[in-house]
């Protein structure tokens, strides 16, 4: 009968792989970029990053993408932007009013890489304005890195959220996406300071959060290095990758981080062969400390002598008024 009324009475199914949501955590501290200026400038690291975002949102029509710049003092959304005027560029807004026509290499731009490329800009454009930078933002270490991983979050718990609603409420979306089980996501860190002593329990409740959606966070340390980092994508298993040569950022993000957690089951992914654990508390910056353990507490510090033993206290031993071995009670038993 299917082949006489020539209707589907089956449900199709489809073996696209899931989406997948990127989020990328930029650190953005000036005096950090302005040390590696000579190496690698920011704007060649801007560009590769652009590159290796059109390269995600290639290999899938599904696929989201999220940046957010940690930065001294704050954290803040790059792309999507919080305001929708940022996201449209004056040659955009003369374009729709009919005053201009787009250029030939602006014709065949895609539009939704314009659409991020503008968007990041003109998000970074204000965010590192002299304005918006108090005179005391060089001498700060390090950057909000416990926010940008909090507002990575939220982010991603959103798309979760409403990517399952559309699966279970839609009927239309339910049957084509019946061999997509979830929406996968994964963070990326893009570090240049190593400061995070002071950041500790934040960044320890969130990364105990990714751990618990399975979101690993991936790290390329572009200078300097971070244990706490490196735990934290050992933690949420993750890559850590100490990016040697910073000329060839390109070549890191495209071999190391563009596949998604799919994909790397059937690839080793690179990183350090073992895990530097050693302790990066909030309380003493010495990742070398020695550490004392107690019953009740975790103390670190570095100590130059021995701890000091404190003699137990001896007990008094209760005297015997009684031959029997008990305790009397100094009255006589009453006779009845």
């Amino acid at each position: 009968m299917d082949n006489l009324d020539g209707s589907d009475h089956y449900s199709k199914t489809t073996d696209e792989p899931p989406p997948s949501l990127l989020t990328i955590i930029l650190d953005t501290h000036p005096s950090a970029w302005a040390l590696l200026a000579s190496t690698l400038p920011f704007s060649k690291a801007l560009a590769a990053l652009l590159i290796f975002i059109n390269a995600h949102l290639a290999c899938n029509n599904s696929n989201q993408v999220c940046v957010i710049a940690a930065h001294p003092h704050r954290a803040e959304f790059l792309y999507p932007s919080p305001s929708p005027s940022s996201s449209v560029s004056p040659e955009d807004r003369q374009q729709q009013n009919g005053t201009t026509t787009p250029s030939a290499s602006e014709a065949n731009f895609y539009r939704p890489f314009r659409l991020i490329q503008t968007t990041l800009l003109n998000s970074l454009y204000h965010l590192l304005s002299p304005a918006a930078n108090p005179p005391t933002l060089p001498s700060t270490p390090s950057v909000a890195l416990s926010g940008a991983l909090t507002l990575a979050l939220t982010y991603t718990n959103r798309l979760l959220t409403s990517f399952s609603t559309t699966t279970i409420t839609d009927p239309s979306t339910s049957s084509s996406n019946s061999g997509n089980p979830h929406l996968s996501s994964r963070i990326l860190l893009l570090s240049i300071t190593g400061s995070l002593s002071p950041q500790y329990i934040p960044l320890t409740n969130t990364i105990f959060a990714c751990q618990r959606l399975s979101i690993p966070i991936d790290v390329a340390k572009l200078a300097g290095d971070a244990v706490f980092l490196e735990q934290a994508s050992d933690a949420t298993r993750g890559t850590y990758l100490q990016v040697e040569h910073p000329r060839g950022l390109l070549q890191y993000l495209m071999m190391a981080f563009l596949p998604d957690q799919v994909s790397r089951r059937w690839l080793r992914s690179p990183g350090k062969v073992g895990v530097d654990f050693r302790a990066a508390f909030f309380c003493s910056p010495p990742e070398d400390a020695v550490c004392l353990t107690c019953g009740t507490q975790l103390k670190l510090g570095n100590y130059g002598q021995k701890p000091v033993v404190v003699a137990r206290k001896k007990k008094k031993r209760k005297t015997k008024l009684n031959g029997d071995g008990d305790i009397g009670s100094g009255a006589a038993t009453p006779v009845h």
